[in-house]
């Protein structure tokens, strides 16, 4: 009998957990990647884990990668859509306080300069490097200098990082008339003030995208 009574009292624990998982997750809305590690403050690591679990058994959510999951996105013709870059960087970054700055191939084709979407995609981060494959995509966090680092965030961060990528006899006209034209007048501003930060040979392009006034 009181074995039972474990069983039942433990069953309605886990129940709860569960909920509040569901909870959390319905709440962040959907293209919310996590970790297990997001849910910690909710009950032990194991009572996590099979939550997870059963909710990827009910198809509430999407196991993208071992200990990754999200609560994926729909289109009403395409069904499933993959999850962000961005978000799957961010969750697997774990701590909030870590930056990333998008850097190599992606940096290019975020601003536009190529259309060409990567099959890797890299990450400066001042955390832990790490390394996740979801679907056709390897998502790399590349541990990195401060100095790379100063300009996370800003325009001029994934300018710096685009141009290195693409180095000095790789930008090309067309390359800056692309730069003149996405970007407005404040962030080429900072991007001339934030030169200090890139490699001796991108100042005189910057220079070309300061704004005349």
């Amino acid at each position: 009998m009181g074995s039972i009574c474990h069983e039942n009292k433990r069953n309605v624990v886990s129940q709860s957990i569960q909920n509040k998982i569901v909870s959390r997750i319905y709440g962040k809305l959907r293209g919310w990647v996590f970790t297990p590690n997001h849910f910690l403050d909710l009950g032990s690591r194991s009572a996590v884990g099979n939550s997870l679990s059963q909710l990827t058994a009910a198809g509430t959510i999407r196991r993208l990668a071992f200990g990754l999951y999200d609560y994926p996105q729909k289109h009403p013709k395409l069904g499933l859509l993959s999850p962000k870059p961005d978000t799957v960087a961010q969750a697997i970054s774990e701590k909030g306080d870590t930056r990333l700055q998008p850097s190599g191939a992606y940096a290019v084709n975020l601003l536009g300069l190529s259309q060409q979407v990567p099959a890797k995609i890299v990450y400066l981060t001042d955390g832990a490097e790490k390394n996740v494959t979801v679907g056709n995509q390897q998502i790399q966090l590349r541990r990195t200098t401060p100095k790379n680092m100063a300009t996370a965030g800003r325009p001029s961060g994934l300018v710096i990082q685009a141009l290195r990528y693409l180095k000095k006899d790789g930008v090309t006209d067309d390359h800056i008339a692309t730069l003149k034209r996405i970007l407005p007048d404040a962030d080429r501003e900072r991007l001339w003030k934030d030169r200090i930060y890139a490699p001796a040979w991108m100042h005189p392009l910057f220079k070309k995208l300061k704004p005349t006034s």
